[in-house]
């Protein structure tokens, strides 16, 4: 089906010859929610001589590790993966083989990290699915359901996949996405849902990224990140990071005048998120109001202080 030529990064299917996409060598580590990793791994199992593969969509809210979780998934199957990153104006051609121009005037044809996990057997992340218009996702039709192919137009052959190629879709639960077929989402089963993290185990995320913090520093954002958790606000482990990192690098920027890091860690939260954001209290009943939801939220004093503590923002009402 598939012949060397010329190097290991390159093979001819069908008298064309394809340049390879190079694999990801990212070595993540995936914390707590150990049941949705067994999940995505038993959709890729195949039980039986006409059983196939499943390809699953991994849907939550941005920066909570979807991505990470599909990684994860593929390294222990010890597959060499390779992530695509879907946009709105992916064409067709980009996710399977374009052609390219080269300064001596001949066109070279390279295949797609998904193509090229097709090939070689490898697993494919389609990374935020549902930014690709439905155009795209058509062409990845046959790709999805027994036939297992796909067609490029442009190098004018058809691809078989691999026995072992597998892949999953991630998306991102916010409104700037396109709708997805139903032709498309009917081969985009099952649905997996992440959530955001219990406590423990965002304590254990921001220490593995961010190990030279300061234990109190990363605690006061745990705290501020479940807190946001349980009033519905689309705070993530990435934002916890990101606001870490900021706290971290203003209170060294200036040994001589410091801040305290009370002052840094609410500037980083100022700086990351926004200036609403000091104020999840109001934030979220402000989005309760929007969304027409009469739940009073938790404000953050209620987090760190108990009912009729003294020190509680709101006793001064």
């Amino acid at each position: 089906m598939y012949s060397n030529a010329q190097s290991l990064n390159t093979v001819t299917l069908g008298g064309v010859n394809l340049t390879l996409s190079p694999p990801d060598k990212s070595e993540p580590e995936w914390i707590g929610q150990e049941e949705i990793l067994k999940q995505i791994l038993a959709c890729w199992l195949v039980v039986g001589e006409k059983d196939l593969p499943l390809a699953p969509r991994i849907v939550g809210m941005p920066g909570i590790g979807k991505t990470t979780l599909g990684m994860v998934a593929a390294r222990s199957r010890k597959q060499p993966l390779y992530i695509f990153q879907c946009t709105s104006d992916t064409r067709p051609e980009d996710l399977l083989i374009t052609p390219v121009l080269s300064e001596q005037g001949k066109i070279s044809y390279h295949a797609s990290p998904l193509v090229t996990a097709m090939i070689t057997g490898g697993i494919c992340i389609l990374d935020e699915g549902n930014r690709m218009n439905e155009k795209s996702w058509a062409s990845l039709a046959p790709l999805l359901d027994h036939r297992r192919y796909v067609e490029s137009i442009i190098a004018g052959i058809q691809i078989p996949a691999h026995a072992e190629f597998r892949c999953c879709v991630t998306m991102n639960q916010d409104e700037s996405t396109f709708e997805i077929p139903d032709y498309i989402l009917s081969r985009l089963q099952p649905t997996l849902s992440l959530g955001m993290p219990a406590e423990r185990d965002e304590l254990a995320i921001l220490q593995y990224h961010l190990p030279f913090a300061s234990q109190d520093l990363i605690e006061m954002t745990v705290q501020f990140l479940q807190t946001a958790h349980k009033l519905d606000l689309d705070y993530s482990p990435r934002d916890g990071i990101h606001i870490l990192q900021y706290a971290i690098k203003r209170l060294g920027q200036d040994p001589a005048h410091p801040l305290s890091k009370d002052d840094a860690w609410r500037e980083a939260i100022e700086c990351v998120l926004g200036e609403e954001a000091l104020d999840l209290q109001g934030l979220a009943e402000r989005k309760r109001r929007a969304l027409g939801n009469e739940r009073l939220p938790m404000g953050l004093g209620d987090f760190f202080f108990g009912e009729g503590d003294p020190l509680h923002p709101d006793m001064d009402r």
